[in-house]
């Protein structure tokens, strides 16, 4: 039975701290390195009912992909919901450890994840990782189609794939024009476009994209852009992730239990569609 230092060591091998960006938040923010591990819980967001359900679950070790503070605080008191899911961890001897952007540029990292989601062939990082003399680290990734499909296609592919959200999928562009080669990047993506206009794909499957970088991406030329839900293009990580941990376990004879919890966290819980006016 491994110890929570042994199973951190483990995580940080697949996704070293100093690989995220200066900004961000990673590494382990609850626990006691002495403590024992037996169950692992992995989801995309540290909220108040992913950390029940790690209580319900009985782990020890939950593995988040968002920071639970991206921001520096000066309390943790239990009367704000942040402050409430340190609380509840602590109280339960459950640890909580994070991989952001250390897992978005990964080899393989959520990018993999969301166009293995798809069945797409990844060729390349959308934008390589300057450190990586091989070449297969980075932001995003750039894939190809076992065959061509049109954009409505895809989009029908990615809302039957993805998680179900309220969100689905939003698609610009002409909804029949003819996709071999796709962009994905998990996550917030319109800061990508230069990558991948020069890339010269056929469309960009990402998160969160606004209304002018989307509509100047539109207007630059016949690039198709599907939007999904934040949570849904990271989520198929927590199963990647989750698989990379069992086989280290299987390596070490940990005989970890790891869990992938299936709660939906995406903070959009509906969806009113548009309807065309008679008059």
């Amino acid at each position: 039975m491994p110890r929570l230092s042994e199973v951190i060591a483990a995580l940080e091998s697949l996704w070293p701290a100093e690989r995220a960006e200066s900004w961000d938040a990673v590494g382990t923010v609850v626990g006691d390195p002495d403590q024992e591990v037996t169950r692992v819980l992995f989801a995309v967001d540290p909220v108040q009912d992913i950390v029940d359900e790690a209580v319900k679950l009985g782990a020890d070790l939950l593995v988040t992909h968002h920071p639970l503070y991206l921001r520096g605080t000066t309390t943790v008191a239990a009367t704000h919901f942040k402050g409430r899911a340190v609380h509840t961890l602590i109280k339960n001897d459950i640890a909580l450890h994070v991989a952001h952007t250390n897992a978005d540029t990964a080899d393989p990292g959520v990018s993999d994840a969301l166009a293995g989601a798809l069945d797409l062939r990844v060729m390349r990082p959308l934008v390589p990782d300057p450190t990586d003399p091989a070449g297969r680290r980075g932001l995003g990734r750039v894939c190809e189609l076992d065959h061509p499909v049109t954009v409505r296609e895809l989009a029908e592919r990615a809302a039957e794939r993805l998680p179900a959200t309220a969100q689905g999928i939003r698609v610009a562009g002409d909804p029949e024009a003819v996709v071999r080669t796709v962009a994905v990047s998990g996550g917030s993506g319109d800061s990508l476009f230069d990558q991948v206009r020069a890339a010269g794909v056929d469309a960009f499957l990402t998160a969160d994209l606004r209304h002018h970088p989307a509509s100047e991406a539109v207007a630059h030329g016949p690039l198709a852009l599907l939007d999904a839900a934040h949570w849904a293009t990271e989520w198929p990580w927590c199963e990647l992730a989750a698989a990379q941990l069992d086989e280290i376990s299987d390596r070490h004879g940990w005989d970890l239990r790891v869990h992938v919890s299936k709660t939906v966290t995406d903070p959009w819980t509906a969806h009113a569609a548009s309807t065309t006016s008679s008059s």
